[in-house]
């Protein structure tokens, strides 16, 4: 275990020193005015009557979120309001680590499901997003219609396309 530790460790400390890098050199505020926002969290699962999303949004209000659905890609866009305020000099923060501004993720959708009764509720600081399965289209029995000179009446004959059973 202890082996282990040892190697969990380092890799931290070298991320904190690439995020410090990245803040000293841009600025988290410098990142959110180029569209380099934070992304919450998803897990997207699957049954057989419909596909789920729960994205984490903790301390946002569903009032901040907006999810539209448009040509098989589903869309979850809002925002995270900074609780610090600027000029409160009686205050000093040692260590910040959660993320503020806008985000927005973008997802595009299998056929085969209803984007018309997608459904959201959010619980907990979590949204979960519903989109119900319509039942795919099966395959139909096409007429074909044929004229035959050599038919007696003269007329049209109508066949039907059968499918192969196997």
């Amino acid at each position: 275990m202890p082996y282990r530790q040892s190697l969990v460790v380092p890799a931290l400390g070298l991320r904190r020193e690439i995020d410090r890098l990245f803040e000293d050199t841009f600025g988290m505020d410098a990142w959110n005015r180029h569209g380099i926002a934070w992304a919450p969290s998803v897990d997207v699962r699957e049954d057989d009557h419909e596909l789920v999303l729960a994205l984490e949004l903790p301390g946002v209000k569903p009032s901040d979120v907006e999810i539209t659905a448009d040509n098989g890609v589903l869309t979850i866009k809002g925002e995270k309001h900074e609780m610090r305020k600027e000029g409160d000099e009686g205050t000093r923060y040692h260590v910040v680590e959660r993320s503020y501004g806008g985000f927005a993720r973008s997802f595009q959708m299998p056929k085969g499901l209803d984007e018309a009764k997608i459904a959201a509720e959010y619980t907990n600081g979590v949204l979960t997003i519903r989109v119900p399965k319509t039942a795919l289209a099966q395959p139909r029995r096409i007429a074909i219609n044929t004229s035959e000179s050599g038919s007696a009446n003269g007329g049209s004959q109508t066949a039907e396309v059968k499918k192969a059973n196997k």
